[in-house]
């Protein structure tokens, strides 16, 4: 069996985004870790998204784009449980070292990945169709 970590990176690839010597630590995690992930797990973050709406009685399909919006950014910053099985969807994926660093500073870097997940869904609700 393969080490872990090596792996990750290979199935993850290069850095998203730039990345210069000003740029602030979370910044760098931003675009070396967090960015290829939510890339790498996007198909499952719109299934898992979609299911959620399913299970919340289908409310979301019959809404407006605006309100389809803001449904997503309401549903992902104030369904604890839903939030932390998004981050758990991510922080899986992160290497040993990489998880070492995001314990540092956890909460910048959660605020971080949740606002990109946001933005990432709501820039693909056509995808969200009823079931």
């Amino acid at each position: 069996m393969e080490p872990r970590d090596p792996s990750l990176m290979e199935l993850r690839g290069n850095a998203i985004g730039t990345i210069n010597p000003n740029s602030s630590s979370e910044e760098v995690f931003q675009n070396q870790t967090l960015r290829p992930i939510l890339k790498l797990q996007n198909d499952l973050f719109i299934e898992v998204f979609r299911n959620y709406a399913v299970k919340q009685k289908n409310v979301f399909f019959s809404l407006g784009p605006d309100k389809k919006m803001a449904y997503i950014e309401n549903v992902i910053q104030r369904d604890i449980k839903f939030r932390n099985s998004l981050k758990g969807m991510v922080i899986g994926l992160f290497t040993v070292q990489e998880y070492q660093e995001y314990i540092l500073n956890s909460s910048n870097l959660n605020k971080r990945m949740m606002n990109m997940l946001i933005e990432r869904l709501k820039s693909q609700v056509q995808l969200f169709e009823n079931p």
